[in-house]
């Protein structure tokens, strides 16, 4: 085995050695099963922050959207306002309103807040509803980040991408199911932290080994004219519409169960406003180091198949072994920042909300984690799919089916149970039958607003009722 192999191998096993330790540290705080879902409710600014910004963007970011910047220019960039403004919608706007309600009414999952003072028969299908098209969705979100990890391991080490994504399965299941909510808080803290360091550096070098940013113009300008187009060669109602489908990826923040509770565990309003602060300084940082690196890749010469795997050209290019090593530990960070959250979330939905096993919940939660990431690392096997897309795919559906119902609930709580119940299945039909059927790709208008405007529609036209129970008779 090569030294370089060797000095990478080692990096990685510190580092996963340290945050399986800290997986032991938090199981200390881990009694109940609230604790082991949702931290009870008492996460500071700096853990709540850097870890919803973790598990927000994850290998999406740092493979994803790097590749699609490389691939498409600027035109890639309308992204961006989507994702900051969901970031500046989902804290400051119903931030607020999430992080009180989960203090004082004990919430633990989104559910709960979906289902709040619904009356009990309608209360179960809402619960139940929910809870399937969160695993449905899931699947797919963790089996493109178990993929990432799959591509790292096979790039660096040779194995197969099946053996690269069950090492990163088992070490994320170790620690997530030793502590639950603390352990995925605490470590995606880290893995926070490691990816932004890894955002400014490789770009920055990468800029610098291209000749500076106006050397960087200037080849892009003579062999890729298309990359410096805003609006990537399209005109008229075309070029407006990719633009405004671009920038309504961010309106799947709004549905995400797995970010939504880093708002709901906050200890208080003042440390909600920290956390934001700290989630949106982060997400600049780390998006535009992203942007700055495709289109500096783009001016450098390299021997890239896959635009998503640019990440590890640049730092096989540009870095020796040891970095390299870094770079895949930042990689596996972001990995694992996104399938533990993820997984937690779904353990919730299952053992609290679906209620299945009521005697021993926290033995479900683990049961049910061990049982998914199973599935996600056959999905991720038996049918690979572009990261960026797999990822879109279980963003979109997630923000439909829950985004346009929270925010109703949160502002007008009095409407109809099957209102709630129809939004959510009009929100995911429709974007299961686009991303099927309909598919034109991640800028398309249409696919990203259609099925959140639909779920949303169902809501404001629907005749209000009596079907609602006070909120404070829900158990």
């Amino acid at each position: 085995m090569q030294n370089g192999v060797v000095s990478i191998l080692a990096i990685l096993i510190a580092y996963h050695g340290c945050l399986i330790l800290l997986g032991l540290f938090a199981s200390r705080r881990t009694q109940n099963n609230s604790s082991f879902l949702i931290g009870d409710r008492a996460l500071n600014g700096w853990v709540a922050g850097l870890s919803y910004a973790a598990t927000s963007s994850s290998a999406w970011v740092l493979m994803g959207f790097s590749g699609f910047v490389y691939a498409k220019g600027l035109s890639a960039l309308w992204t961006l306002l989507g994702i900051w403004g969901g970031y500046i919608v989902a804290w400051k706007v119903i931030g607020p309103r999430l992080n009180q309600r989960a203090r004082q009414r004990q919430y633990v999952t989104l559910t709960d807040v979906l289902a709040d003072g619904v009356y009990r028969g309608h209360r179960r299908a809402i619960q139940w509803i929910a809870s399937f098209f969160i695993l449905f969705c899931f699947i797919f979100y963790i089996a493109a980040q178990l993929q990432a990890a799959g591509v790292a391991m096979n790039t660096y080490f040779g194995v197969t991408i099946t053996t690269g994504a069950l090492f990163g399965a088992i070490v994320i299941g170790i620690y997530a199911v030793l502590g639950g909510f603390w352990a995925v808080s605490l470590t995606d803290t880290v893995q926070g932290m490691v990816m932004s360091i890894i955002a400014i550096v490789v770009p920055i070098a990468a800029v610098w080994q291209a000749g500076g940013p106006s050397e960087i113009l200037a080849i892009l300008q003579n062999n890729y004219p298309g990359h410096l187009d805003l609006l990537g060669g399209q005109v008229g109602f075309v070029a407006l519409g990719t633009a405004i489908g671009l920038a309504s990826i961010g309106l799947g923040t709004l549905g995400q169960p797995q970010l939504l509770a880093r708002i709901m565990a906050v200890k208080s309003d003042r440390e909600r406003r920290k956390a934001f602060t700290i989630a949106m300084s982060w997400s600049l940082v780390v998006f535009s180091g992203m942007a700055v690196l495709g289109l500096a890749g783009r001016a450098l010469t390299l021997d890239i198949e896959n635009a998503e795997q640019l990440l590890f050209a640049v730092t096989d290019h540009l870095f020796p072994s040891f970095f390299a090593g870094l770079i895949l530990a930042a990689l596996l960070s972001a990995v694992m920042s996104t399938v533990d959250s993820i997984l937690v979330a779904s353990t919730a939905a299952v053992s609290h909300d679906m209620n299945l096993y009521p005697k021993h919940p926290m033995l479900l939660s683990r049961l049910t984690l061990v049982a998914l990431m199973m599935l996600s690392i056959w999905l991720a096997i038996s049918t690979p799919a572009s990261i960026f897309n797999r990822v879109l795919f279980a963003w979109t559906a997630l923000g439909a089916t829950f985004g346009p119902v929270l925010i109703i609930r949160l502002f007008f709580p009095a409407i109809n149970a099957k209102a709630i119940i129809l939004s959510m299945v009009i929100g995911f039909a429709t974007s299961v039958s686009f991303s099927q059927f309909l598919y034109a790709g991640p800028g398309n208008l249409f696919e990203r607003t259609i099925p959140w405007l639909a779920a949303l529609a169902i809501l404001i036209f629907w005749p209000r009722s009596s079907a609602m129970e006070p909120p404070h008779e829900m158990p």
